[in-house]
């Protein structure tokens, strides 16, 4: 840990085995949490490269149970950084610490709507601090067991087409990293790991990030991962989500190849919209308003989830073009098969045996 941290301090970049030696040493608890701080601070401070990230994604996800999906080139991820507890992260996502999240879970209702479309998804997250709502959250509100084990959640997704993955089921080694994250308060390598390591090991993938400079690095680093079809995006006045409300870059990858773009709504007929227009709250809140898109409620909510299904659809091979994959999230919604997506959910998952913590 000590050589690796002050390599970083001289901005020189970690082999991605040096990284995976690290993270190795983090996530078994060989490094203390005043190793693990000065570690994130100083990568923070230079720059993570693809290697780093690759070689730290790697190593999580020997740490992390897998589940078996069929058809695993059928089935897309549609992941978020939503093991956020750094204060820079929460406060650019809320613009007042603690009040709440700034959009609504599009994910989650992105989630229901492309599996709605015959796309089997796969949706990681947890719990969000504070007042915040994460993925977690607003899905026990809408009635969705969350305490599954790997083989109800394997049965979930390969039955009913869609299914949650808890992340403190699955990533217990990020135990040791919580505290340090905490106190140092600073986006990290960390924020960027956690989607990267989804249990299904979907083929395809849309990726979420806060930074517009990033969607061409961690399309890189898709690649590197064996993703065969994606797109990494950062949307105007929504960080990690394709913006109705204004210019979204997209990094696309696919056949090795990374392509960078810009997508504006209204090249997709779609009205621009203020951010405001999409602004969630608490979990009963957000359960409300997915609720009331997939009964067909119309307007900037229902216009942001069309936008994000369809880059899942294209990605997915399913669509040729954004218009088209609007189109088919419109079907998903309006034939009620979204809806009726979320009640095979909650009644699989509240059918299954109460999950059992291992004592350690």
């Amino acid at each position: 840990m000590r050589s690796a941290i002050a390599k970083l301090i001289k901005k020189e970049s970690l082999t991605e085995e040096e990284m995976k030696r690290v993270m190795d040493t983090i996530l078994t608890g060989r490094a203390t949490p005043a190793q693990i701080g000065a570690f994130m601070a100083a990568l923070r401070i230079k720059g993570e490269t693809v290697d780093e990230i690759v070689g730290a994604a790697r190593v999580l996800r020997t740490h992390t149970p897998s589940i078996h999906c069929r058809n695993r080139l059928e089935s897309v991820s549609i992941d978020r950084d939503e093991i956020n507890i750094e204060e820079e992260t929460i406060l650019d996502t809320t613009g007042i610490m603690g009040e709440g999240t700034k959009t609504f879970n599009v994910s989650t209702a992105t989630a229901l709507v492309v599996a709605g479309a015959g796309v089997k998804v796969t949706k990681y997250g947890s719990r969000a601090a504070s007042t915040r709502c994460g993925s977690a959250n607003v899905l026990s509100e809408l009635g969705v067991n969350l305490e599954l084990n790997t083989i109800d959640v394997e049965s979930c997704v390969n039955t009913v087409g869609i299914g949650f993955l808890y992340s403190p089921l699955f990533h217990g080694a990020m135990a040791f990293i919580g505290g340090p994250r905490q106190e140092v308060g600073l986006r990290s390598l960390f924020n960027l790991i956690g989607p990267l390591c989804n249990p299904a090991g979907a083929k395809t993938q849309v990726l979420g990030v806060y930074d517009m400079d990033l969607t061409e690095k961690m399309a890189h680093v898709l690649h590197r991962l064996g993703i065969e079809s994606g797109f990494v995006v950062c949307g105007e006045g929504t960080l990690d989500e394709i913006s109705i409300c204004g210019v979204t870059k997209i990094s696309r990858v696919k056949a090795g190849e990374v392509t960078p773009s810009f997508l504006h709504p209204e090249e997709v007929a779609l009205n621009v919209a203020p951010p405001e227009a999409i602004q969630g709250g608490d979990a009963a809140q957000n359960a409300r308003i997915i609720k009331a898109i997939l009964d067909g409620e119309k307007g900037p909510k229902r216009d942001m989830v069309l936008l994000n299904a369809a880059a899942a659809f294209v990605a997915a091979g399913l669509d040729a073009d954004f218009r088209a994959g609007i189109q088919r999230a419109e079907a998903s919604i309006d034939s009620g098969s979204a809806k009726e997506k979320l009640e095979k959910l909650i009644a699989f998952t509240n059918q299954c045996n109460p999950f059992v913590r291992k004592e350690a």
